[in-house]
């Protein structure tokens, strides 16, 4: 298969503040593009675009197209059972939202040392297995957020697994908390196909830093600046698919003109990207991708990622000069929709379903400080 797949997660929207208000009618004009340029691979889960990607999948993919001309995968995630036959329950459903019959691919969601006794305990990798045997599922793996030698733990003790995803991106290759260098060799010792996600890290290596830009215009002024993190992510060994969650049909056609004859980087184009790595990473006070895994769940209605991006930007402005940016404007916007950064109470549900480890009360309190006056 081609190796861009579809990231049914960040999908264009009606309303901003409304996850699910999923405009379905462009999304299926994307999907359309996609196939006609002979992709297959569509990627989604029980909780994205606020539990309406399955939905949205079965409207815009599964009900316009022949069973046999498309791939799909979904998920399930440990924070929405309790029991095996709470699993049978989000399977059955997900069949249902999907209207998929089966899944081509069916993943354990983000797999961590800290959840993992939750799926070991509910029996989750034999639950999966016996999915596959049942036909109900064709290939068997696990999306992973955690570090190298428990994802080698896992591999050993389940070789069963088919694949492996992965967040792998140019800017997290050396990130102790990330690990993707060490992460993707450790699937290419047990050859694992490997999935890649956040292959633009939620859109941070889409608008870079321009002296990061400005290395990649000298060495090809014609080509688009995510197309680096993307290619990047494809030219490694063993991986198999590079999601990317396009939103626009802007951003499909980028990411279409370039991996339709996708070329690898060369080794001297691998290095450019760690040099622009490492001017990006000099600059980004909160490494947020943008899942908003954190938000479902909070009490307050905090718009977490949105506040750490307008942050990110405000961080990187000369405020001793402007005085004043319209990320100011944005917070206040959005805040009129959703509960202020000062309003966090602490609770901690979402540092605890974060899958960067974020100590993301910390980093809205300094929200708080730029913004809320």
């Amino acid at each position: 298969m081609k190796k861009l797949g579809f990231g049914l997660m960040r999908l264009p929207q009606l309303d901003p503040a409304n996850a699910a208000s999923v405009d379905v009618e462009q999304v299926k004009k994307m999907v359309d593009r996609f196939i006609e340029k002979g992709f297959t691979y569509f990627d989604t889960a029980w909780m994205y675009a606020g539990f309406a990607s399955e939905n949205v999948a079965k409207e815009a993919l599964v009900d316009r197209y022949p069973r046999d001309s498309f791939t799909l995968a979904t998920k399930l995630h440990a924070g929405f059972f309790d029991s095996p036959e709470d699993c049978d329950k989000v399977f059955q459903e997900q069949l249902k939202k999907t209207g998929a019959g089966f899944f081509d691919y069916y993943l354990l969601h983000g797999v961590d040392s800290e959840n993992l006794s939750k799926y070991e305990k509910y029996g989750c990798f034999r639950w999966l297995l016996e999915k596959k045997e049942q036909g109900l599922v064709k290939h068997i793996g696990f999306s992973y957020h955690g570090d190298a030698e428990c994802l080698d733990g896992i591999l050993t003790k389940h070789p069963e697994m088919e694949f492996v995803q992965l967040q792998i991106n140019y800017l997290d290759w050396e990130s102790e908390w990330i690990q993707s260098r060490r992460n993707h060799e450790v699937c290419v010792r047990h050859d694992k196909p490997i999935i890649v996600m956040e292959p633009v890290k939620g859109g941070s290596l889409a608008c870079v830093p321009a002296e990061a830009e400005k290395l990649f215009r000298a060495a090809a002024p014609d080509r688009s600046i995510p197309s680096w993190a993307i290619r990047f992510a494809a030219s490694l060994p063993n991986v198999m698919v590079v999601l990317s969650g396009m939103s626009s049909m802007e951003q499909m056609e980028d990411n279409l003109s370039y991996m339709d004859e996708f070329i690898p980087l060369s080794e001297e184009e691998q290095k450019l990207c760690f040099r622009a790595g490492g001017i990006i990473n000099a600059q980004i006070a909160v490494p947020c991708t943008g899942c908003s895994y954190c938000t479902e769940g909070c009490p307050v209605h905090i718009a977490i990622p949105q506040y750490f991006s307008l942050y990110n930007e405000i961080m990187r402005e000369d405020m001793e000069q402007k005085g004043w940016t319209v990320s100011f404007s944005n917070y206040d916007a959005l805040a009129q929709t959703h509960g202020k950064a000062s309003e966090c109470i602490a609770c901690g549900q979402c540092e605890g379903i974060c899958p960067q480890r974020l100590p993301i009360i910390e980093h809205l309190k300094s929200v708080s400080a730029k913004f809320d006056h």
